[in-house]
């Protein structure tokens, strides 16, 4: 069975395939967190251009001060996760797990807008792909930042919508 998720941004709507079977806790985490409305107005706190978007932060809702932005996260069993190994590369379109070392999984999460990243491969959990809406990607990628990499107006994720 095919699960996909629509991610809804104020710049446009991206379409990711999870994968399951790659990534099974990374998947189960980030499914759970969306259907409860945990990503639901939290912003891309960090963006580079032709490398990647980055998200899933509590502290980065588009109404809060940002003063923490970008250093939390849980995942669903309130402490960070293992890694999962699996084949899958940080290329274009890649879905990850944003994390600070091994096995300190929360959250977070990054779509890779630049080439293939070989120096993340095997570091950080690939999840999905996205299948439509790269040109959404790439345009959150290419806005304006300051400079910890933070867009200088909000692009937030309005909610994600389970496909399936």
């Amino acid at each position: 069975m095919t699960t996909k998720i629509n991610m809804k941004t104020n710049k446009g709507d991206i379409i990711i395939e999870l994968f399951p079977d790659k990534a099974p806790k990374a998947v189960e985490n980030f499914m759970s967190l969306a259907e409860k409305g945990y990503y639901n107005n939290l912003i891309f706190h960090r963006v580079i251009n032709n490398f990647m978007i980055q998200a899933g932060d509590p502290f980065c809702s588009d109404n809060d001060e940002k003063t923490q932005c970008g250093t939390g996260g849980q995942s669903i069993w309130g402490e960070p996760f293992k890694d999962e190994k699996n084949e899958l590369l940080v290329d274009t379109g890649a879905l990850a797990m944003a994390n600070s070392g091994p096995d300190t999984n929360g959250s977070q999460f990054f779509i890779v807008t630049g080439p293939h990243q070989k120096h993340l491969d095997g570091k950080h959990i690939v999840f999905g792909k996205v299948v439509e809406g790269m040109d959404v990607a790439d345009a959150i990628a290419k806005v304006a930042t300051d400079d910890n990499d933070q867009p200088s107006a909000d692009v937030k994720i309005e909610k994600i919508e389970i496909i399936k």
